[in-house]
């Protein structure tokens, strides 16, 4: 796969808590350096993630409900709208992880739902299932809740949990989801030989701290 191939498929990140302006700046001049696909930053450094990346291809991606996926469908469609008005054009968002593990999945796909149709035309919504904390049955089940709600990914992972992407995971997502839907693989993806092995199992995404690490060839430490 060539450099440019490979860089349009990062979604590069920092979602750290204590992360300064000066890193997020940072993040949108080696966005713009190598041509990777996003940025991805919490909704509070949209605005200034956009202004940055004006005029370019790189897309400014934010995260929705965040990292637990237990805020309301209002309060997500909310942040949803918000977001997209300073300037985001990809949307993750988690879903709710408690309502998918008690069983309630008409909830789950109102939850997506109410994201998907607050972003419909205006940006495209990637929808986080926290595979760490399910069994495959309900890995399967949320990816089906969001084919059904219309979503345009389904994504493995926060980075915030208590684990990140595997390929079997992509693999099993993407045999759920089908050839159409995206998949993105996120957490601990962190050299690029993990970028290939879950771009084999069917990953079309990448979601990564270590984007620059992953185009020099390198490793990185960094959890996300």
């Amino acid at each position: 796969m060539e450099h440019k191939q490979l860089a349009g498929m990062i979604d590069h990140t920092l979602l750290r808590a204590d992360a300064v302006k000066e890193e997020i700046l940072k993040l949108t001049e080696e966005a713009k350096q190598y041509g990777f696909a996003s940025v991805c930053v919490n909704p509070a450094w949209v605005e200034l993630a956009a202004a940055q990346l004006g005029g370019t291809d790189v897309k400014v991606c934010t995260v929705i409900g965040f990292p637990l996926g237990a805020s309301t469908k209002e309060a997500k469609a909310f942040e949803t709208t918000d977001a997209i008005a300073n300037g985001a054009g990809e949307i993750d968002m988690v879903v709710n992880v408690g309502a998918l593990k008690g069983g309630d999945d008409a909830l789950v796909e109102a939850d997506i739902r109410a994201v998907v149709e607050a972003a419909a035309g205006k940006a495209v919504v990637k929808v986080i299932i926290e595979t760490c904390l399910l069994t495959d049955e309900e890995k399967v089940r949320a990816c089906e809740a969001a084919v059904r709600a219309g979503a345009d990914f389904v994504k493995t992972s926060t980075g915030f949990s208590t684990g990140g992407a595997t390929p079997e995971d992509v693999a099993l997502m993407r045999r759920t989801v089908g050839p159409d839907l995206g998949v993105k693989a996120s957490g601990g993806v962190r050299s690029l030989e993990d970028m290939q092995r879950m771009v084999s199992a069917g990953a079309t995404r990448i979601g990564a701290s270590s984007g620059v690490k992953i185009m020099q060839g390198g490793q990185s430490t960094a959890a996300y």
